[in-house]
């Protein structure tokens, strides 16, 4: 199941409440910044003012049903080239007008719910609805609203009961009734969104600040000082921590499905696992649930200024009750470096690194290279023959920690050269002198490994110091650091892009990504977004290098290596049964667009159609391998000391019985072993 952590937030400021000239001094402050320190800064010109325009209105109206055509077309016509000389002029005040036009929308849109709340809908109308995978042009008239409203709303009742049950029959035999208690649920939750973007200013202020930065490239992001808190949380294996995990069902309900027996809501002795959360509340704002955005929601969670928060909560059909909780430090389990034993004719370390995660705020802090040169010790007193390193789903993190990590494995020499935003190289050296561990590696990659997982990888790679495997990474080859727009701003902070690093060859797989030497299909590999799809992604290029290093082992070895595993991986059925279930996966996501009847009959029988979809991707299970998979004496040891931890770990090992991508991983390092001793 897919956890996400999750929050509320709600400003108490109406939508006018920022001054439009303090707007205008952030964001100039916010170009100033960006212009002396970015990579590569680039000019406010037409071209950043169309990306801006374009954007915000997007995020404003991504199913275009607020604005009407008219108000985008009048919007554009005053504003859309216009926006860069208004900002270099300190003329904000276009902020107010797109502002009081949303509002005036929202408005709108809350009078015809309204009206809609007390009608009777006509299902019985002919029409089809049409779903998009792009954004596409604003076209709402203003005789058209209740029509369009009214159409959306029906949509949503069908597609709600649609999902109730299997029986279509007894769908429609109860049809009446269940559709009345659908409308009032789903036109309140309408009315809910619309309210908390009436209110709420700094949100509208926060988004504008960050589609300004994405301009010069995807990864540069402006950061309230709350969501600055939730990004560098999220970059440590300890944290202020509610001591729970929540998921999100298919009903867009917020669930508790783990306590830490540790934790604070653990000892409130109030919260149960099941429990459904409706609010949450940091004493200043408090939102419903359903009305929130996940990312907020996720920010005010993780946000380290948040100490103290109050659940509003529900269990089963039982009263509202509520729960004040005040944070503590934890360990964050999914985010640690841990390790198994694998035996299958030979012996071998299995080491996850889910994170190259630091404590930025302390220096000579431990991170994840100490963590897994710990874990990497560990295996070798139990005599492991070789190491995988699973680097799947590795979003990236301190590039300090991934040059040390490199460093464990490298013997000496340069590991990578930098550009800074006045052109200049520099190599990274090999930090270390001497090898943690000398035996033979496999690293397994996906299209969410990124940025510090990819350097890290790339290193291996061209020192042949490692097998890759698995699908080709996200392409992100560049390097921020997270600044306060001014000296002793603890408010306002940009986190920006500083550097690019390429490969020692000269290579870099900025927007490409780095390409395993085993590709081997993963589910979702299709769908997971790629650094080339972001329009503003800085582009490949490469450089004259005359870097001398020396490669582990030979060019023919690894060639040979990754050929063997290549005829393995063509011919095993589990991952040619990969390669079918993400068609079917691309056949659905993938639509640029498609359009569905609008009745029961005919949502019904597209929610079955996803349904069985998603049923096959849960199912989906690797055939049953038995590797014998084990912990560490070490770790066996740990275990006793701390029981809480058990569970936990056991869901780990299981996990890993039956995967595939460590059979193959197993196979490689058996192949290299044989092949050294014939050499």
């Amino acid at each position: 199941m897919k956890k996400t952590a999750l929050v509320l937030l709600l400003s108490t400021f109406s939508l006018f409440a920022q001054n439009s000239s303090t707007s205008c001094e952030i964001l100039l402050k916010i170009n100033t910044l960006l212009q002396k320190e970015h990579y590569r800064p680039k000019p406010v010109n037409d071209s950043l003012s169309a990306y801006v325009f374009d954007e915000l209105l997007n995020n404003l109206d991504p199913a275009r049903n607020i604005f009407l055509k008219s108000q985008a077309d009048s919007l554009a016509n005053k504003y859309r080239f216009q926006l860069d000389d208004l900002i270099l002029k300190k003329d904000c005040s276009f902020l107010d007008d797109i502002k009081s036009e949303y509002r005036k929308s929202l408005l709108r849109n809350k009078a015809v719910l309204e009206k809609l709340k007390t009608e009777t809908i006509n299902f019985g109308t002919k029409d089809t609805i049409r779903f998009q995978k792009k954004d596409f042009t604003f076209y709402l008239k203003a005789n058209e609203v209740q029509k369009a409203w009214n159409k959306k709303i029906r949509y949503e009742i069908f597609d709600d009961i649609a999902g109730k049950s299997k029986n279509l029959d007894s769908l429609k035999l109860n049809f009446n009734s269940m559709s009345l208690k659908s409308q009032n649920s789903i036109i309140e939750n309408e009315l809910c969104k619309i309210n908390v973007s009436l209110t709420s200013s700094k949100l509208f202020e926060d988004d504008f600040y960050n589609i300004f930065c994405v301009y010069f490239d995807p990864h540069t992001n402006y950061f309230s000082n709350d969501t600055k808190s939730s990004f560098v949380s999220t970059l440590s294996k300890e944290k202020l921590s509610l001591g729970l995990e929540v998921s999100l069902n298919e009903k867009n309900e917020i669930n508790v499905i783990e306590i830490d027996p540790n934790g604070p809501a653990f000892k409130t002795g109030k919260i149960k696992k099941g429990d459904q959360i409706l609010a949450i509340s940091n004493q200043k704002e408090t939102l419903e649930v359903s009305c929130s955005s996940l990312e907020s929601i996720a920010t005010m969670m993780s946000s380290e200024l948040n100490t103290n928060l109050t659940l509003t909560l529900k269990r089963n059909s039982g009263k509202n009750f509520k729960v004040t909780i005040e944070k503590q430090v934890l360990k964050d389990e999914e985010n640690t470096v841990y390790s198994f034993i694998v035996d299958k004719d030979i012996k071998v370390g299995y080491i996850k690194i889910p994170s190259f995660y630091s404590n930025f705020e302390e220096e000579n802090s431990k991170g994840c290279a100490q963590d897994v040169a710990k874990e990497t010790v560990k295996l070798l007193r139990d005599d492991v023959k070789g190491l995988i390193l699973d680097l799947t789903d590795n979003g990236g993190g301190s590039m300090e920690e991934a040059v040390k990590l490199a460093g464990l494995f490298i013997d000496r020499g340069p590991i990578s050269i930098v550009a800074d935003n006045k052109k200049q190289l520099s190599v990274i050296n090999d930090p270390y002198k001497g090898v943690i561990y000398k035996g033979p590696i496999v690293i397994i990659i996906n299209g969410n490994s990124a940025s510090a997982s990819e350097f890290f990888a790339d290193i291996m790679q061209d020192y042949n110091r490692a097998i890759l495997i698995g699908s080709t990474s996200l392409g992100k080859a560049t390097m921020q650091t997270i600044l306060p727009l001014e000296e002793n701003d603890d408010q306002h902070f940009i986190k920006l892009t500083v550097s690019k690093f390429y490969r020692i060859t000269g290579k870099s797989h900025q927007g490409i990504g780095v390409v395993p030497d085993v590709l081997i299909p993963t589910v979702y590999q299709d769908v997971f977004q790629k650094e080339s799809e972001f329009p503003t992604a800085l582009k490949n290029d490469t450089l004259k290098s005359r870097i001398r290093f020396t490669p582990y082992v030979s060019n023919e070895l690894i060639e040979s290596l990754a050929q063997k595993s290549r005829n393995r991986v063509a011919q095993d059925p589990y991952f040619n049964s990969i390669i079918a279930l993400n068609s079917n996966i691309d056949a659905i996501i993938n639509k640029a667009k498609f359009e569905i009847p609008m009745t029961l009959d005919a949502i019904f029988e597209n929610q079955a159609g996803i349904n069985i979809l998603s049923e096959e991707i849960n199912n989906f299970s690797a055939d049953n391998l038995s590797l014998n998979v084990y912990n560490s004496e070490y770790n066996k040891s740990s275990l006793l000391l701390y029981p809480s931890l058990t569970e936990y770990n056991k869901i780990q090992l299981d996990s890993l019985k039956s995967n595939h991508y460590l059979n193959e991983s197993i196979l490689i390092i058996s192949d290299y072993m044989t092949m050294r001793k014939t050499n």
